[in-house]
């Protein structure tokens, strides 16, 4: 039997396992139940319908979070010209072509998120081993590879918050939404943003009811069950 901390146990009274808890319930119960030390991240979890071993059932999304995540994001943008010149301005941490190619090989960059325009995407390929077990890797499917006129908006909404939404072996999605000291509101519209961006990314290809089930809970609390009718009725307004 896994023990628990006295901490644990009595946030864990706190919620009622025998009942789905609207997402704003939820909410309010989550931060409530982190009682850490630390800025507790609140975390959203979905078990789907989808079969992870058939490559047309995988979800692999990027939301934006309106109320961002709670911690600076370093971007780095592979890119030249004009285009580096706008990265710039709208706050790149690292803009450049084959020097900044050349400082990540040698491991002098550390970053959260990397952008590039198309034409760099030939040259970058040879970083596939390092920055593709980190999930660095520029990719159109993410919103990271955009054209030179788009630069400056992919560096603010990266700047912001954006989260990855992957699917993993077990059809369970993952998901932070914000930190626990995050009022109410921008945990629900990050919420939202997230929920909106799954339901749109449905497989056609799932059979039945996609989502199974849904928990939100922060770092090192107890999950707390929401109730799928009111979460699949949030909408971005």
């Amino acid at each position: 039997m896994v023990k628990t901390s006295k901490r644990y146990d009595a946030v864990a009274a706190l919620v009622d396992r025998d009942q789905a808890y609207d997402p704003a319930a939820a909410i309010s119960l989550a931060k409530e139940t982190a009682t850490t030390k630390f800025d507790e991240m609140v975390e959203l979890h979905i078990r789907t319908g989808a079969d992870p071993r058939q490559a047309d059932q995988l979800i692999r999304e990027v939301a934006l979070l309106p109320s961002g995540l709670g911690k600076p994001v370093r971007v780095l943008v592979f890119t030249q010209g004009d285009a580096a010149r706008a990265a710039r301005e709208a706050g790149a941490d690292y803009v450049g072509d084959d020097d900044l190619i050349e400082r990540i090989e040698g491991g002098g960059v550390e970053f959260d998120t990397s952008i590039a325009t198309p034409e760099m995407m030939g040259r970058i390929g040879r970083l596939g081993r390092v920055l593709g077990r980190r999930g660095l890797m520029p990719n159109p499917r993410t919103g990271t590879v955009v054209q030179a006129q788009d630069i400056a908006r992919a560096v603010a909404d990266a700047r912001k918050g954006r989260v990855e939404i992957r699917m993993d072996r077990t059809a369970i999605i993952h998901a932070p939404i914000g930190k626990s000291s995050f009022s109410e509101q921008d945990l629900l519209e990050n919420l939202t943003s997230v929920m909106e961006l799954i339901v749109r990314a449905r497989p056609a290809t799932v059979k039945g009811q996609f989502i199974r089930s849904a928990y939100l809970t922060a770092s090192m609390g107890p999950s707390i069950p929401l109730e799928l009718a009111s979460l699949l009725a949030l909408r971005v307004e």
